[in-house]
């Protein structure tokens, strides 16, 4: 609940409240007590603010990836993952890791025509990202969507968390 440095790099979750705010959740006081903790709004969405007072949304809070201590921002690792000119499409999700509890996969959809392999995006990446933001793991194939396009990353973290009696964070 302490404003972030306006450098574009410090990493704080965006609350707000006003007149333009709900008001709570529909029959749910729980959740409206979780969601306003403090008096404001919790949206859940991690940002930088700019110098300018813009804020630049970086990633949701609940798809934080905490690897041996440190955060890595799923959405900036989709982003170097994109990069790569064979990659149509891709999600990243954390995945158990008994060394560092928890590391970035990505699920990967190739382009009509282009080939790569684990190997050539993990390396990629590395090319573009601190190298533990890289994927440790790189799958192969078409990505879970709603109806409506939006990847259901949900349906791969329960693929990879099957088992295990708890996510780390």
């Amino acid at each position: 609940m302490n404003d972030v440095p306006a450098d574009g790099h410090a990493m704080g979750e965006v609350v707000m409240r006003g007149n333009v705010v709900m008001l709570g959740y529909f029959r749910d006081p729980d959740a409206t007590a979780k969601a306003f903790h403090g008096g404001w709004f919790h949206s859940g969405d991690l940002a930088v603010r700019h110098p300018d007072g813009a804020i630049e949304l970086r990633d949701r809070k609940k798809d934080i990836i905490i690897s041996g201590g440190e955060n890595i921002s799923t959405i900036e690792v989709e982003q170097a993952v994109v990069s790569h000119p064979a990659v149509l499409e891709a999600a990243v999700i954390a995945i158990p890791d008994e060394r560092w509890g928890e590391v970035p996969k990505a699920f990967v959809t190739l382009a009509d025509g282009k080939q790569a392999t684990a190997d050539d995006i993990i390396q990629h990446c590395k090319g573009v990202l601190a190298h533990f933001k890289a994927p440790k793991h790189v799958e192969f194939g078409p990505l879970p969507k709603t109806s409506t396009g939006k990847v259901q990353k949900y349906v791969l973290r329960e693929k990879e968390w099957r088992g295990h009696s708890k996510r780390i964070h």
